[in-house]
């Protein structure tokens, strides 16, 4: 068996991992009981979506925001992860950079990044159409988030962000959830 073949079967599933600590209760899940078990499992409020794609921003306010907003299997793109990567070479300040250096850590804990892959680059083309037909640019910062929109967009699943001004434009493609960090 080569290299590749072994470290691709040993790859998690992009869905199947949660910024929730190891042993906690999924949303919507409760732990079984036994015979000898006398507590009521505890039910989380069931999320409203199944899946979603996290946008930068919010796994950015993940640890300040309520779970109940979020979707049961949540999953990032490698764009957002570029982001994370950037974001401590890009200040001068030690504890700014520890910061981010910390939510870097934390979202390659949590998260198997979703790949930007041919999928995501033909969706992009419609991503990009659908912005620029409502007479916005696509550059700079804007134009990552469109990548992040079409990884979206090619998984079929919802994208969540703290920022949906962000994504004007795109609703008739993809649905974007609004988060609100407490």
């Amino acid at each position: 068996m080569s290299s590749g073949v072994a470290a691709s079967s040993r790859r998690k599933s992009s869905w199947a991992r949660s910024p929730e600590p190891r042993g906690s209760i999924q949303p919507g899940s409760a732990p079984t009981s036994t015979a000898s078990s006398t507590r009521t499992p505890r039910r989380v409020p069931e999320s409203r979506h199944e899946r979603g794609l996290l946008d930068t921003s919010v796994v950015i306010a993940l640890p300040h925001t309520d779970r109940s907003q979020l979707p049961a299997e949540m999953s990032l793109s490698a764009i957002t992860l570029a982001e994370l990567v950037t974001g401590p070479h890009a200040t001068d300040d030690v504890e700014e950079r520890a910061r981010w250096q910390d939510r870097l850590q934390r979202a390659q804990r949590t998260f198997d990044a979703v790949p930007f892959d041919v999928d995501a680059a033909q969706a992009h083309g419609r991503v990009y159409a659908a912005v620029t037909a409502r007479g916005r640019k696509a550059r700079g910062w804007r134009a990552i988030d469109l990548l992040i929109a079409a990884t979206a967009l090619a998984q079929g699943i919802p994208l969540f962000t703290c920022n949906p001004a962000d994504f004007q434009g795109l609703d008739s493609l993809i649905e974007i959830v609004p988060v609100d960090p407490e």
